[in-house]
């Protein structure tokens, strides 16, 4: 099942929503936000190259980082952000400061 970012944060929403405690407070988030990249970092050095310690499972990148998309939505509810227009925004913005900055495929070399 294939979610828009915008579908994905009113799944986010709807979940948040049924309790009564609601979103965590902004620094809270940014937090879970930190443990999260902390996460993937983990699951990253054990794919290439660190030895995990005894019993400790060597991860999985996809789920941590939908952890890191969840706590990012949940950030970007609380705030009332919509991340498919800032993704647009971001996009736009590297696009074109970017266009030039690395070689492309099947492009000849820059002097």
């Amino acid at each position: 099942m294939s979610l828009t970012l915008q579908e994905a944060s009113e799944r986010v929403d709807a979940f948040i929503s049924q309790f009564e405690e609601g979103y965590f407070p902004p620094l809270l988030m940014l937090a879970r936000l930190t443990e999260e990249v902390g996460e993937i970092a983990r699951v990253v050095s054990h794919a290439h190259g660190k030895t995990p310690k005894p019993g400790e499972p060597e991860g999985d990148l996809e789920m941590e980082l939908a952890d890191l998309l969840f706590v990012t939505l949940c950030m970007a509810n609380e705030r009332g952000l919509d991340l498919e227009r800032g993704f647009t925004r971001m996009m736009d913005k590297i696009e074109t400061r970017d266009a030039d900055r690395w070689t492309k495929k099947d492009a000849p070399p820059r002097p």
